[in-house]
């Protein structure tokens, strides 16, 4: 990670992409996390990152977003994985 005076953003995964992973949370330094789509790219080079899929759902500070939406130093970025249920 860079050290940096700005603020990390949080990057929380959750279920399946949390197993995926290894971890439910990970905290990214700018310029690693400028945007939903720099923090895609840096979660699938990590070892079992390459099993996320294409275009998984994101949020950013509790609302959805598209994966070319920017990020500010602080942001909460959620991967959630799809949700079933009756």
């Amino acid at each position: 990670m860079t050290v940096t005076s700005e603020a990390p953003v949080r990057v929380r995964l959750f279920a399946r992409y949390a197993e995926l992973l290894g971890f439910e949370e990970l905290a990214l330094a700018p310029p690693t996390a400028k945007s939903v789509g720099a923090v895609l790219a840096h979660l699938r080079a990590l070892p079992g990152g390459d099993r996320l899929p294409d275009s998984p759902m994101v949020a950013v500070n509790l609302a959805h977003v598209r994966g070319d939406a920017s990020l500010a130093p602080g942001d909460e970025v959620a991967l959630l994985p799809p949700l079933a249920g009756g």
